[in-house]
């Protein structure tokens, strides 16, 4: 990292912009399409004003929160993400650690470059991310393997029937180079993702061959029904779904747009949110991810009544920029700025501020 201490966590994408390959920065920091949600998310977090309380009497405000039953140091856990060792030797497993030290869940993606096993031994709460394979036993390998491991959640991302067309990524021709691989799948399996052919997104290509596009209500059902662990369901927009999920008996829906990389033209999880808490009415935790830059993003969802938030880029930025040690600082940083943010908006803990209200436009 710099001479100068990262101050914010926009610090820190300059940081790794400065050190990762030009192919590598845009895999991570690009969109879908035209870019036109990846853009929205952070214009619907800019326009939402949260209106203080004063006179309450708070001096040093609680940053605990209750995720999944279980308390954590922040409302906040690192979301899933691909292939971290593109960003840093220490990968996954540098930044589950520096998770585990901050006293945050660290979401431990499918495509994880390092092993579930090596992850969840980094010692803190790890939730295990799950892409729906077309091969139905490896998903209930996967299943037990997380378990096996340690992991005491389960997130289903099912947003991703296909790929979302990444243009900077078709234009690299980007493809893994060869020592970074999908770890958790069988040897082979990732073949197709170090293929550099003109024109194509090879990790596209990859994906199109292994997942499963037809996931349905059903394959919700069997797998609240195959694991033990609680269950979350990421990719959740349409306050219907979230009330179906919920009804399912997931344990909590994540509203995300998968980071703008998914449907170009979906909306901004800031501008659905409200509508989800509503429709699941209390009998799941709802999460936010999609655009969370800092600790007056994570008090806005907070007051739009999530539970809590991923944070997903900045933590890539900060591996990127200062490995395993960088992570940890970014997390200090956010957790730093949400203390700022809860004090200064009168809250004495994350719970106080979903009382808040809220504008929009300034």
């Amino acid at each position: 990292m710099a001479d100068t201490a990262p101050v914010s966590l926009a610090d820190f994408a300059e940081a790794a912009r400065a050190v990762l390959p030009a192919s590598v920065w845009d895999f991570i920091d690009g969109g879908s399409g035209t870019e036109t949600t990846l853009a929205a998310n952070r214009a619907a977090l800019d326009a939402v004003a949260v209106l203080p309380r004063v006179l309450t009497g708070v001096d040093t405000p609680a940053t605990t929160a209750r995720l999944l039953g279980r308390e954590q140091a922040l409302p906040v856990a690192v979301a899933p993400m691909a292939y971290q060792q593109l960003m840093h030797p220490d990968g996954e497993a540098g930044l589950a650690a520096a998770a585990a030290e901050a006293g945050v869940p660290y979401v431990a993606s499918t495509l994880s470059s390092v092993p579930i096993e090596e992850i969840t031994a980094a010692g803190g709460p790890v939730w295990f991310q799950l892409y729906w394979l077309r091969d139905r036993q490896l998903v209930c390998d996967l299943l037990d393997r997380a378990q096996a491991a340690g992991a005491t959640a389960v997130m289903v991302t099912v947003d991703v029937p296909v790929l979302g067309r990444r243009l900077r990524d078709v234009r690299n021709s980007f493809a893994l180079p060869p020592h970074v691989a999908a770890a958790n799948l069988p040897g082979d399996r990732d073949d197709l993702a170090h293929a550099g052919v003109p024109g194509v997104s090879a990790v596209a290509a990859h994906t199109g061959a292994v997942f499963a596009p037809a996931l349905s209500w059903a394959d919700l059902d069997w797998l609240r029904a195959r694991t033990t662990s609680a269950l979350l369901v990421k990719g959740i927009l349409d306050p219907r779904d979230a009330a179906r999920a919920a009804q399912a008996g997931v344990d909590a829906v994540v509203v995300s747009n998968h980071g703008g990389r998914q449907l170009d033209g979906a909306p901004a999880t800031a501008r659905v949110l409200p509508e989800v808490v509503t429709a699941v009415d209390g009998r799941c935790q709802v999460l936010m991810d999609s655009g969370v830059r800092g600790g007056t993003d994570v008090l806005r969802a907070l007051a739009l009544g999530a539970d809590g938030v991923l944070v997903g880029r900045p933590m890539l930025w900060a591996l990127a920029a200062g490995g395993r040690a960088g992570a940890r600082a970014a997390l200090d940083v956010l957790a730093a700025e949400l203390r700022d943010a809860l004090t200064l908006a009168g809250c004495a803990d994350p719970a106080a501020a979903r009382a808040l209200r809220t504008m929009t436009g300034g």
